[in-house]
């Protein structure tokens, strides 16, 4: 089975930034997506943005993250970076790394979110204002 890591949450000023890393141990194939989601207190889970590994990889990425968030990869390893600038307030939240077997094909959402088959524990964003 695999296994998936995130890290790099913190606590930020608005108009900041943090790169979040995710990895993915044991078994993977040689095609996987890794996707970000996220999910604040209250609210229900949203995804953020997603990449292929050994897929092309192609990138997708949800209207909150576009011109501000981007993710890409290690080409030496199965990791995935979220790299997040101009932090807003709205963007606080627990962010989850997950995996799901096969290249993305689309837009990371709530609704699409079972279709991943790992999950990481996530890491803590908070930004304040």
């Amino acid at each position: 089975q695999v296994r998936v890591v995130e890290s790099g949450g913190g606590s930020v000023q608005a108009g900041g930034s943090l790169r979040l890393s995710c990895a993915a141990y044991g078994y993977t194939p040689s095609t996987f997506c890794m996707g970000w989601f996220r999910q604040a207190p209250g609210k229900e889970r949203e995804g953020v943005a997603a990449l292929s590994i050994g897929g092309g990889g192609s990138t997708y990425y949800a209207d909150s993250a576009k011109g501000r968030f981007t993710i890409s990869q290690d080409n030496a390893k199965n990791t995935v970076y979220l790299q997040m600038n101009s932090l807003k307030p709205e963007d606080t939240a627990m962010y989850y790394c997950a995996a799901k077997y096969g290249a993305c094909w689309r837009v990371p959402t709530a609704a699409g979110s079972s279709e991943y088959n790992y999950w990481g524990q996530g890491t803590q964003v908070t930004v304040s204002s």
